[in-house]
């Protein structure tokens, strides 16, 4: 039985997030989902698959939403769901997955679903009355059911003996790159490594970088501090906000740094004038900016400093990461970060792209870590 899958990804269908390809129900149909370690359900439109014979409807209903403003509400089924290629499969028989009837135009876009590859605490589910996808229940009558939590499609993995609870990750954009073969461009692919990572020496170099977990609803970190260039540490406060277990998560279904606003003033100060507007016109409206004018040579490397298994652990983010250049069309760049809430950073694609990136949900009893190296790979 295959212990570990390798799954070609692109960015090309969502504009910067990655999608890769499952087989779903007894016809193995193809959907094409969006990869994020940010959340845990599974869910496909409702519009691209339709329970089937053989699939198993249940009672249990979900109904989620994203840092985007989309959302979703779906009937859970059971299903047979298949990742990989060849002796690399890997085959779940009785996978839970969620199809959406109700779902915002932002939702899936270009996609055919989700793939959450976060934890169980985040995958509730909702038991109704009755067989939810004949019933069709609006999404205020599913929050009225009973609340229970529903196994996750990696945490069923490694219960059937299928493959660890292991995530791995190399990309190398935020957002597509123009004028390069788009789709066939090696810059907007990808590959994901479904139960493993260390194994892949093909695709990183080096030993890896640590990072503690600190509680197992998101791969939630301890931030401790910003450097800009060669500039005095930008210092950061553990607690985050109200509700939240840490001030900061590693999620690969977010396409920018989303700073919080105290944290992105800070990086902001450090940078020349001239910098500041032209970042300040690309975070607040989402402004494309001329290459040759950004003058890319002269930006600083932005280092996140974040609390490790054995230490402080330092993740450079270079000016080619955090700016990314021919987007929407050759000679125009657009900068990967973006402002979030008081006291919570996003740090998504921008600091993975740099790295090969392994979220191991095994390590530390469970909690997990991310262990980050440098990439063998690049385009």
């Amino acid at each position: 039985m295959a212990q570990s899958a390798r799954v070609p990804i692109t960015n090309v269908f969502m504009g910067g997030d990655y999608t890769g390809v499952i087989h779903v129900g007894p016809n193995k149909t193809a959907m094409n989902v969006i990869l994020d370690t940010g959340s845990s359900a599974l869910a496909l439109s409702g519009h691209k698959y339709k329970p089937k014979a053989g699939d198993k409807t249940t009672r249990l209903a979900q109904t989620d939403s994203y840092g985007d403003g989309s959302s979703w509400t779906g009937a859970v089924i059971q299903t047979q769901i298949s990742l990989g290629d060849g002796a690399g499969t890997l085959h779940l028989p009785d996978g839970n997955a969620s199809i959406a009837y109700i779902e915002s135009s932002n939702m899936f876009r270009g996609a055919d679903g989700i793939l959450g590859l976060a934890y169980a605490k985040l995958d509730d589910a909702f038991t109704m009355p009755k067989d939810t996808w004949a019933q069709k229940y609006p999404s205020v009558d599913v929050r009225s059911g009973k609340e229970g939590e529903l196994a996750p499609y990696l945490t069923q993995l490694n219960a059937s003996g299928a493959a660890p609870n292991i995530i791995s990750f190399l990309t190398h954009r935020s957002f597509v790159r123009s004028g390069h073969g788009d789709g066939a461009d090696p810059a907007n692919n990808g590959v994901m490594i479904v139960g493993g990572g260390e194994e892949a020496t093909d695709l990183y170099s080096g030993a890896f970088k640590s990072v503690k977990v600190l509680d197992d609803a998101w791969y939630s970190t301890n931030l401790k501090a910003v450097i800009v260039g060669k500039s005095d540490p930008i210092l950061g406060r553990r607690q985050g906000p109200k509700g939240m277990p840490s001030n900061s998560i590693i999620d690969s279904g977010t396409n920018s740094l989303n700073l919080s606003p105290g944290v992105l003033q800070a990086v902001a100060s450090k940078l020349t004038p001239d910098q500041r507007q032209l970042l300040s016109q690309s975070v607040a409206d989402s402004q494309l900016v001329s290459v040759d004018a950004l003058k890319l040579d002269g930006w600083p490397t932005i280092t996140f400093v974040l609390e490790g298994s054995t230490g402080d652990v330092k993740l450079d983010v270079a000016p080619t990461d955090y700016w990314q250049v021919d987007t929407e069309h050759v000679g125009a760049a657009l900068a990967a970060i973006t402002q979030g809430d008081a006291g919570f950073t996003i740090l998504g694609l921008p600091l993975m792209n740099p790295y090969f990136t392994v979220f191991d949900g095994e390590a530390a009893a469970g909690r997990g870590v991310v262990k980050f190296a440098a990439k063998a790979v690049k385009p």
